[in-house]
């Protein structure tokens, strides 16, 4: 896909709410990047609703689900067969903070061509698909700190 990043959950979040850490430097990334497509699983959708209602609020939740319906993001289709890929990833990286959402992104970026993520775990730097190619985080390094 062209013009597109796999996105993680910490930069949906981010983007929703005003008190994150991060808000102000993911919202200044989405403005500098008006054409490009955020892609993210079902998993990545479902933390992030979870988390903006338990640690935002309701209106929180919903205003991104608002947005998600309305194009903010497109959310990429995984079957069953896809658990199989996600479950050995986990396994792979059982050592470090890799969660079934981290997994999915991974797993999405193999089955979509995108190797690009925007995420703010720093942990994505070393983390690989399942062919074993490493993702980028788009978002630059030097100003990404661990969570």
């Amino acid at each position: 896909m062209r013009n597109a990043v796999v996105v993680d959950s910490g930069p949906l979040i981010a983007l929703f709410d005003r008190d994150d850490a991060y808000h102000k430097r993911v919202v200044a990334f989405i403005e500098a990047h008006p054409r490009l497509r955020l892609i993210t699983s079902w998993a990545v959708l479902n933390e992030t609703a979870a988390l903006l209602g338990s640690r935002v609020g309701k209106q929180a939740e919903l205003d991104f689900l608002i947005w998600a319906e309305r194009g903010g993001v497109v959310l990429a289709p995984q079957d069953a067969a896809t658990l199989v890929q996600i479950r050995m990833l986990v396994e792979k990286y059982r050592d470090l903070p890799f969660d079934f959402a981290d997994a999915s992104v991974a797993v999405l970026a193999e089955q979509s061509g995108v190797t690009q993520v925007l995420t703010v775990d720093r942990d994505f730097e070393i983390y690989k698909d399942g062919r074993g190619k490493r993702l980028k985080n788009v978002l630059p390094l030097a100003v990404v700190r661990a969570r």
